[in-house]
């Protein structure tokens, strides 16, 4: 309890504290210019046009990114829990390595990826006749890279937390559904998703903590461009207090982002009991 509270605890006070302050380089010079400017830093924020198109891109890359990541994650769970499957250490360990993989490291390799000139992704689409894409440097599809690269980076947490739900569920399950003549997709759709509902809304509210907090992948692929279409949330609050340092301003961001979770959150939950009372 005093490590939490000291490490957690402390620390989110003080910056409820700083989000309620003009707190900025000047106050960081001499205390004394600080001054207490209650909710001042939420309403500028809210009638700021960037504070909005960076929470629209972060909902963009939400909507997108979390249905996508879950999509491939069970896809690949089924696979490697398929009696047919083999080497299943080896794709299990492969499937996860980019998890464990530095986000900074990684994003520089797919940079080279998404190259409009000599980029692997580019010069695969000239075979099929398309012209080169400048993914990271057009607005309409630096965000779609981006999301590719997070579901590709992120897949293989979720793909561990489905396995070991799949793994779970009893098999006379299916040996009795077989017998009745039961097909793959109605096993799938009558014993898999409903034994496996307490697993997806729990990956469900974990990818979507994950996915608001959009940060590193912009940061060093595109650095919140072009025409600023990738700045999320986050690296917004990440300019204000680093950038410009506004720290009173950066810590009214972060409160702004939580109270967005914790309402997501909540519906997510409120919608897995209904589900599960139906």
């Amino acid at each position: 309890m005093v490590i939490l509270g000291v490490f957690f605890l402390l620390p989110v006070i003080a910056a409820l504290f700083l989000s309620l302050t003009d707190y900025d380089l000047y106050a960081l010079a001499d205390i004394h210019n600080l001054r207490f400017i209650a909710l001042n830093n939420y309403i500028e924020l809210l009638h700021r046009p960037l504070f909005w198109s960076a929470l629209g891109h972060t909902l963009y890359f939400v909507a997108v990114g979390v249905p996508l990541s879950m999509l491939v994650s069970l896809g690949a769970a089924l696979l490697l829990n398929s009696p047919l499957a083999r080497c299943k250490p080896f794709f299990r360990t492969a499937l996860f390595a980019p998890v464990v993989t530095t986000v900074v490291a990684v994003a520089v390799v797919w940079r080279y990826l998404f190259n409009t000139k000599y980029g692997l992704i580019n010069v695969a689409l000239s075979w099929v006749g398309i012209h080169p894409v400048d993914w990271l440097g057009d607005p309409h599809w630096a965000m779609p890279a981006i999301i590719l690269f997070a579901v590709w980076k992120n897949f293989g947490y979720n793909m561990i937390i489905f396995l070991a739900g799949l793994q779970a569920i009893p098999v006379e399950l299916y040996e009795a559904a077989r017998i009745d003549g039961a097909s793959f997709w109605q096993q799938f759709r009558h014993i898999t998703l409903p034994m496996l509902g307490p697993t997806l809304l729990m990956v469900g509210i974990l990818t979507v903590s994950g996915y608001f907090q959009l940060f590193a992948e912009p940061y060093v692929m595109t650095e919140g461009g072009p025409l600023e279409s990738t700045t999320s949330v986050l690296y917004m609050m990440y300019d204000e207090g680093f950038k410009w340092w506004n720290m009173g301003s950066a810590s009214a961001i972060a409160f702004l982002l939580f109270i967005i979770m914790f309402v997501v959150t909540v519906l997510m939950l409120r919608l897995g009991r209904r589900g599960e009372e139906a």
